[in-house]
């Protein structure tokens, strides 16, 4: 070890950073060469550089260029390449406990896989499958054919396609139906959607031009009509399910749209968002299109999102004719756009849940938090308080109803009535309880309302209840 200064001479930077050990020195430590025997030596080598510079940068941004609290000895620099490498080898991408009642968060992940998904992923995952392998002909097969029948089951649609999101979905039916030609589309249902991506951008990207119609509150089917010329493509319609609009308003029915289309020879696409595939009435929720719906009504072609209402992974599914169908798949894009075989596995399973399991609500996360009953939630927050003040926990502690959000751009005017915690911490700001309650293992993801913590139960899984009020009851053990 580097013996620490004890001359009274002022010294300079210069001196201090001959202080720091080399390179070769450190590697040549036993605690170091102990970490080479654990990492590749390279990544132990690249740590040690990295830890040597900033540990260099740190000295020469000092004003006095005095070292502070540390003496850059070899013990201390080994603690910070070993801290370094702990943090590299542990995973960025963790579970959270969401404890913030929005269902479908996009933050979060939205929306939660089934159990059954989970057993195809890791089949899929850890074994060669038939991706693209007909087994019947012994041949070369398309990935696509693991969901086109059973999406045909559901939806009642001629065909289907299926990409990574739908956001991509929308770009490759715009490149195929429409690039270099116009699509006409409401002023008001020129959406942003997640990311700042906005519609209009979208569009731009596949090639095709938009025609603006009618006002941002007020679309008439007249303005559709005038707006079609012998450029003319495709009709747009985009389900505003992140706003809506109330008031002196008026849009045109997808029904209407697609008589204006057969009348002129055109398609009319219907991207949907989130896309539902069970009545909203069951959840008792607002009157929301379904895909089915829109599938009768008529529409060329429909988009939609697999995760979110679904429940499934991150996919854009495409509906419509066979020939529409048929001209997209052949569209280059499919190439860069394509879903990879863990996503479809997951899709697939999801979806066969919705066609084979007449309990499908209870088996996919987001229906069944969507169709909890009330007195679950209250019996869950119940749960929890006994647990803390059991504890005697530092805080004042309630039950309370509260409101929930379906989240991921869905019904954003509708909010579900639900129990949750209510937490008033004694020795700290609700402010240092959200964020040590984030930053804890696991983390847990809470909402802050009128400085108080709330923890909604709705969007707690079964064994989390009891993982939540042990983090709570460590968190106030480690200060007490």
């Amino acid at each position: 070890m580097v013996a620490k200064l004890t001359s009274m001479k002022p010294l300079s930077k210069q001196d201090y950073l001959r202080k720091i050990p080399s390179v070769d020195e450190l590697l040549r430590a036993p605690d170091i060469q102990e970490l080479c025997a654990r990492f590749p030596r390279a990544a132990v080598t690249s740590t040690v550089q990295r830890v040597l510079a900033e540990t260099r940068r740190t000295l020469l941004a000092r004003a006095d260029g005095a070292p502070g609290d540390g003496d850059f000895s070899l013990q201390d620099i080994q603690q910070q390449v070993a801290a370094h490498l702990q943090k590299t080898c542990k995973p960025s991408l963790q579970r959270v406990i969401n404890a913030t009642g929005v269902v479908i968060h996009t933050n979060l992940g939205r929306a939660p896989l089934a159990e059954h998904a989970l057993r195809l992923v890791a089949e899929t995952a850890s074994r060669y499958s038939n991706l693209e392998f007909d087994l019947e002909r012994g041949e070369r097969g398309s990935r696509y054919v693991h969901v086109r029948e059973i999406l045909q089951q559901i939806t009642g649609a001629q065909d289907a396609f299926v990409v990574n999101n739908n956001a991509a979905a929308v770009l490759l039916c715009l490149s195929t139906l429409a690039r270099g030609r116009e699509v006409i589309i409401s002023r008001g249902e020129l959406i942003e959607i997640g990311g700042s991506f906005r519609i209009p951008e979208v569009m731009e990207q596949s090639g095709a031009q938009l025609r603006e119609v009618g006002t941002t509150n007020r679309t008439h089917l007249g303005d559709y009509r005038q707006a079609i010329t012998e450029h003319t493509a495709l009709i747009l319609k985009v389900h505003p399910s992140n706003y809506q609009l109330v008031g002196f308003t008026a849009d045109v029915s997808l029904r209407d749209l697609k008589q204006l289309g057969t009348e002129f020879h055109l398609p009319v696409m219907f991207d949907m968002g989130s896309g539902n595939l069970i009545p909203p009435q069951q959840f008792g929720l607002q009157d929301e299109p379904t895909v089915q719906e829109a599938v009768n009504q008529g529409a060329d072609i429909i988009t939609f999102s697999g995760d979110k209402l679904v429940g499934g992974p991150q996919a854009g599914i495409i509906l419509g004719e066979t020939g529409v169908i048929a001209a997209i798949a052949r569209n280059p894009l499919t190439r860069a756009l394509r879903i990879d075989k863990l996503t479809l596995a997951a899709l697939e399973a999801t979806l066969r849940l919705y066609s084979c399991d007449p309990d499908c609500f209870r088996h996919i996360p987001v229906l069944s938090m969507l169709s909890v009953a009330e007195n679950t939630l209250k019996k869950c927050a119940r749960t929890i308080v006994r647990a803390l003040k059991k504890h005697a926990v530092p805080m004042d502690i309630a039950v309370v109803q509260d409101s929930s959000k379906i989240g991921g751009g869905s019904y954003p005017l509708h909010d579900l009535p639900t129990w949750a915690v209510s937490l008033a911490p004694k020795t700290m700001s609700p402010q240092d309880l959200e964020r040590k309650l984030r930053t804890g293992t696991p983390p847990v993801i809470v909402r802050i309302n009128r400085e108080r913590v709330i923890i909604d139960t709705r969007t707690l899984f079964p064994e989390e209840a009891g993982m939540v009020a042990k983090a709570i009851i460590a968190l106030f053990a480690q200060t007490a």
